[in-house]
């Protein structure tokens, strides 16, 4: 026992110094930076925001993109005065490699947000789909499922903003429209709380423009599939899907007459689906509403199970779905060119309806990686503000595909991949004119920092 004692003792801090050593406890971002570099996103940032550089004695547009884009990445806090903490930070200042007297003020990024206009922010689109076109060009996928919805931005707590309005959660906030693509934001328009789903002609716009790029792409033979959920439910919509060549499979709302068919048809009417542990009751039929020019395919489901609990009868939540799969349209002569006919299927076409409870994790996804709460008055600058959440968001999860899938998983919150990646202690040295960041051996097998580092370099490049 006496020496256990004495081996503790030797364990024990007995001081507490300051170094002069340059420290990070964020050595991740480094990986970041030079993945952000090498993909050449820079040119493009200055193609379209180079001018809100209004004089040479200020910081570079691109520096300014870099260090907001760790400061999202980073994720320790979103209040711009954050910036001023980072500021006096020496080894987090040469881990993201840039100049100490370079660092951004909070002043300084708060005038940067606020030169920001509407045309200014439209820019972020473009940038966005650039992105996109980007991971098209690197997976080449035979077929394109795009998920649309809206993501509610909860600003209760926070003082008088502009367009913070009563949304369909009870909650005062906004309400971006976000088009999504296997876990990227490919299309965004920012909205007030009180624009629903489908407000205006924005949904049919986006589309639109979506698809004409993904041709431009991909080739006019590509087939594309959209789902949303019942807050798109709209005639309109169908005929500009339906004339774009797209198929869509669209939640709808279920009416008396609806119901009634249902719990009068027979028995073999019906058919059953399972599916993990999971079971469903589907009926298919056709339905045309009374402003419809044409009957569309329907399919009304009802769980009979839930996590192995057999439900109720009158407990079993129902949902319907509208979809022009399967009805001999142009998507279907697609699907069958590259081989996926079956997703005409009643039993596919359930399938993705259910998937898009994974499609509305994005959601909560970006709500981890950023902030609901936006930290300016002015509209246009929360405008600019979510955007740049967005573009670091997506930046992040290319790096995940292209860097450290095979350390960390793919998918995975942003706290997980900020503990486990991000948050590693390092030290910076300069010796014979290069600077050297040094891990700890544990750090260095585990997540295989050598190879990750080369991956880092030699990323796909963003043409």
């Amino acid at each position: 026992m006496i020496a256990n004692s004495g081996r503790e003792s030797k364990s024990k801090i007995d001081k507490i110094e300051k170094t002069a050593d340059c420290l990070t406890s964020r050595s991740g971002l480094s990986f970041i930076v030079r993945y952000i570099e090498k993909i050449n996103i820079y040119p493009v940032l200055e193609r379209y925001f180079g001018a809100l550089r209004s004089s040479r004695k200020g910081i570079p547009v691109k520096e300014l993109f870099k260090q907001i884009l760790c400061f999202f990445t980073d994720g320790t806090s979103f209040h711009l005065t954050r910036f001023d903490e980072l500021a006096k930070d020496a080894g987090y200042a040469c881990t993201i490699e840039t100049a100490p007297e370079s660092m951004a003020s909070s002043h300084q990024i708060k005038r940067f947000f606020n030169g920001f206009s509407f045309m200014r922010n439209y820019l972020f689109r473009r940038l966005l789909q650039e992105l996109f076109s980007w991971r098209l060009n690197i997976t080449r996928p035979a077929a394109i499922i795009l998920d649309l919805d809206t993501m509610v931005m909860a600003n209760d707590d926070a003082s008088k903003r502009e367009g913070v309005k009563p949304t369909y959660k009870k909650v005062k906030g906004f309400q971006p429209l976000l088009m999504k693509w296997q876990g990227y934001v490919i299309d965004a328009v920012f909205r007030g709380g009180s624009k629903h789903s489908n407000y205006s002609d924005t949904v049919i716009k986006m589309v639109k423009h979506i698809v004409k790029l993904i041709r431009k792409k991909c080739g006019h033979n590509v087939p594309i599939i959209l789902k949303s959920d019942s807050g798109f439910y709209d005639r309109e919509n169908y005929k500009a899907f339906e004339a774009l060549g797209i198929g869509y499979i669209i939640g709808g709302r279920i009416y008396d007459d609806i119901r009634e068919y249902a719990e009068n048809s027979p028995g073999e009417k019906w058919i059953t689906i399972e599916k993990e542990n999971q079971e469903w009751e589907v009926l298919e039929f056709e339905s045309r509403r009374d402003s419809w020019n044409k009957s569309r395919r329907a399919i009304f489901t009802r769980p009979l199970y839930e996590d192995r609990q057999q439900l109720f009868p009158f407990a079993r939540p129902e949902r319907i779905w509208y979809t022009n799969l399967g009805r001999g349209e142009t998507i279907d002569e697609l699907l069958a060119d590259v081989g996926l006919s079956h997703y005409a299927g009643i039993q596919e076409i359930v399938d993705m309806a259910h998937e898009r409870g994974a499609d509305e994790l994005v959601h909560r996804e970006i709500k981890d990686f950023g902030a609901e709460q936006l930290p300016f008055k002015r509209f246009e600058s929360n405008t600019a503000f979510f955007y740049m959440m967005l573009l670091s968001f997506n930046l992040v999860e290319a790096f995940k595909e292209d860097v450290s899938r095979d350390v960390i998983p793919q998918v995975c919150y942003a706290t997980t991949f900020r503990r486990r990646f991000i948050d590693t202690a390092g030290k910076i040295v300069k010796s014979a004119g290069r600077t050297i960041l040094k891990v700890t051996g544990s750090v260095w097998e585990t997540l295989k920092v050598e190879r990750l580092w080369k991956l880092a370099n030699s990323p796909p490049v963003l043409s």
